[in-house]
C-alpha cells in the first residue's frame, strides 16, 4: 500500500505531465516492480544503514524537482542536450529526466557503496520495458532516451563526470531534497550514533527548499533553515553537486537561517 504522501506526489506528477510523458508517468507510478524496488531500497537505507530516506517519496520528490527545473530552462529558451544533438525532442528529454529521477536510488537495495551503478544495472531493463510500450516502433528514439536516463542515474553522486543537461538536472534535483521530513524516520529509529548522522541532523534543520524561475538565471533555489547545521547540506551536498553539473551556469543558490540575511552562493 502506498502512503498518503506517495499518492499526493503521484497526483502532482500526473498533473505536471502531458502527452507521452504523462503516459510514462502513469506506467511508472503503477509499476509494481518499481514500487517494490523503491520500497526495499528504503528499507536498506534507513533500517540497515541508518541513512536518510532513499525510497518512493524521495525519488518522486527528485522527479518533481527535476521537471520543474527543466521547465524553467525550456521557458528561458535553453535547449536540452538531446535537442542540441538533434537526437531527440524536448519531450524526449522530459522522459529521460523522469526515468532517471524516479529510479536513481533503487541501487540502495544493495548498499550505499556504488549504489548509483547498481541503480543503473537495475534500471536498464525496466527503462527498456517501459519505453518499448510507449515507443514500440522507434528504436533509435528509445536508445537516446535510455542512454541519457542511464547517464543521469550513474552521475547523480558526482562519482563520474556527466555531460548532458538532463543528467545535470538529476544531480541538482536529488540534492534539493533535503527538508527535515527526509530524516524523520531514521532519527526516530536511531538509538546510538552511527555513520550518516550528520546528514540526518543537517537535513532536520532545513525548513524549506523553494525552486523557482530566477530573475538573473533560469533556476533559483532558496533554502531556509532553523539552525546553522543545515549549511552542511547546502555546502557539502547541494553546492558540490551544482558545481559538477552542466546546469551550474543557469542556477542561483541562496541559503539562510530563519531571521538572518541569506548567504548567496551562486547567481
Amino acid at each position: 500500500m502506498k502512503s498518503a504522501k506517495e499518492m499526493s506526489l503521484d497526483k502532482r506528477i500526473l498533473g505536471m505531465t502531458a502527452g507521452l510523458a504523462h503516459r510514462l508517468a502513469e506506467l511508472m507510478i503503477a509499476d509494481p516492480e518499481i514500487q517494490e524496488m523503491q520500497e526495499y531500497a528504503n528499507v536498506v537505507s534507513i533500517r540497515r544503514l541508518n541513512f536518510n530516506d532513499h525510497g518512493p517519496v524521495h525519488m518522486r520528490t527528485a522527479l518533481i524537482n527535476a521537471l520543474n527545473m527543466l521547465g524553467y530552462l525550456h521557458e528561458s529558451g535553453i535547449k536540452t542536450s538531446l535537442e542540441q544533438d538533434e537526437a531527440g525532442s524536448y519531450e524526449d528529454s522530459r522522459m529521460a529526466v523522469m526515468l532517471a529521477s524516479f529510479l536513481h536510488d533503487i541501487g540502495m537495495a544493495v548498499g550505499r557503496q556504488n549504489h548509483e551503478m547498481n541503480s543503473a544495472i537495475f534500471a536498464y531493463p525496466v527503462i527498456t520495458r517501459l519505453l518499448q510500450e510507449i515507443l514500440p516502433t522507434q528504436l533509435g528514439r528509445l536508445v537516446a532516451i535510455r542512454s541519457v536516463a542511464i547517464e543521469g542515474i550513474e552521475g547523480h553522486m558526482t562519482t563520474q563526470r556527466i555531460h548532458s543537461l538532463e543528467a545535470g538536472l538529476i544531480l541538482i534535483a536529488d540534492g534539493c531534497d533535503m527538508k527535515k521530513g527526509r530524516s524523520r524516520i531514521p532519527m526516530l529509529l536511531s538509538t546510538e550514533p552511527k555513520a550518516g548522522d550528520i546528514h540526518q541532523y543537517s537535513a532536520a534543520a532545513i525548513t524549506d527548499v523553494v525552486i523557482s524561475h530566477g530573475q538573473n538565471r533560469p533556476i533559483q533555489i532558496d533554502i531556509t533553515m532553523q539552525e546553522s547545521v543545515g549549511f552542511f547540506q547546502v555546502e557539502e551536498v547541494l553546492l558540490h553537486k551544482i558545481n559538477t553539473s552542466p546546469v551550474k551556469q543557469y542556477v542561483e543558490l541562496n541559503a539562510a537561517v530563519l531571521g538572518q540575511e541569506p548567504r548567496r552562493y551562486l547567481g
